[in-house]
């Protein structure tokens, strides 16, 4: 099976690419993502699969999606920006198109694309940090996707870092990503016109003249230009990204962080700040190797070419209709390695 097919499903995009077996991006589509009806949703995805199908030859469908994903890749549980609750999107699809879909947590995707295409190849212990409008994440071990019991691990984004902080969309209060986030980042520009106006006189002019006019392009691009307010926003909100890298670090380990999401887009303006931050928050920071904080390579396509590798994966070895153990469907295939009279197994 040469060629999958990748679908990266925002809240207002949808993205749908041909994949070969080298990550390489054959043809890719646009959508507009139909947010408030599932059934539109599942919809939309089917008809971009069908066109696409009609100009290449693909065996399988990967589903990336921001959101909480049962352990059989079926299930969309909970979705922040979707109106998807308990929605079978994998059965859908299906359905419409024909083929095998797996359905995985969009970050989760991405972890997977970095980490055997992009900026983490090399490395087994990784965890992809996707900063954009929130954070997500994807966490891989022993080269392996870590997704949980339930199929829900790497939310780190709603790991709460301030008791009775911010309000969060999830609903709870002082959230990472509430700090450390695309939103975090106009919240704290607009905060600063709005107190020092004198100051952010930049600012307001990008925010043509409002102070609820400042969006993230207009802050990087006043960052780019060497204005103080904006760099001193990159400054705040890296920092609260290095200081929750340095958490993760505390917990799993990692040999390398990959920063992706379209607020990486800034480059060394967040990756700088967050880099001290990390290494004034790290735990016997003098004492242990530190982990790498790498920039994402695959940028924005990250999800769509993890989501179609991981199908290529899952369904290599299994025929299609009748396999019967979906757990099985979750991870690389496994073959078998002899070593003398002993037979081991062990990862592909």
């Amino acid at each position: 099976m040469n060629l999958t097919i990748g679908i990266d499903v925002g809240g207002t995009k949808i993205f749908a690419g041909v994949v070969d077996s080298g990550g390489r991006m054959v043809e890719k589509l646009k959508r507009s993502t139909p947010a408030a009806s599932p059934e539109q949703t599942a919809r939309v995805i089917g008809d971009a699969i069908l066109e696409l199908l009609g100009r290449h030859k693909a065996g399988a469908v990967g589903i990336g999606a921001a959101g909480f994903v049962d352990s059989a890749g079926s299930t969309i549980v909970f979705a922040p920006n979707l109106a998807w609750r308990e929605e079978p999107l994998k059965k859908q699809v299906e359905e419409h198109v024909g083929l095998p879909v797996m359905v995985e947590n969009d970050a989760n995707a991405a972890a997977w694309a970095e980490t055997n295409l992009g900026a983490a190849r090399g490395y087994q212990h990784v965890v992809f940090i996707g900063v954009g409008t929130g954070i997500g994440a994807g966490i891989v071990i022993n080269g392996q996707l870590y997704r949980g019991r339930w199929g829900m691990a790497g939310e780190p984004g709603h790991y709460r870092v301030v008791p009775e902080g911010r309000l969060c969309g999830c609903g709870n209060r002082g959230c990472w990503e509430q700090y450390a986030s695309g939103n975090a980042l106009v919240a704290e520009a607009r905060e600063f016109a709005r107190r020092s106006p004198g100051a952010a006189v930049r600012l307001l002019q990008l925010g043509r003249g409002a102070a609820d006019g400042i969006s993230g392009p207009e802050v990087t691009e006043a960052a780019r230009e060497g204005d103080a307010a904006a760099l001193r926003c990159f400054e705040i909100v890296g920092r609260w990204l290095g200081q929750g890298l340095a958490a993760l670090a505390a917990m799993l380990d990692p040999d390398c962080f990959v920063i992706g999401g379209g607020v990486s887009d800034a480059g060394d303006l967040l990756i700088g700040p967050a880099q001290a931050g990390f290494a004034d928050a790290l735990t016997g920071g003098r004492y242990r190797p530190q982990a790498e904080i790498r920039l994402a390579e695959l940028g924005a396509d990250a999800g769509l070419i993890g989501a179609a590798d991981l199908a290529r994966r899952s369904f290599d070895l299994r025929p299609w209709p009748g396999w019967a153990d979906p757990w099985r469907l979750r991870a690389p295939p496994r073959r078998r390695v002899r070593h003398r009279a002993k037979v081991r197994r062990r990862d592909a």
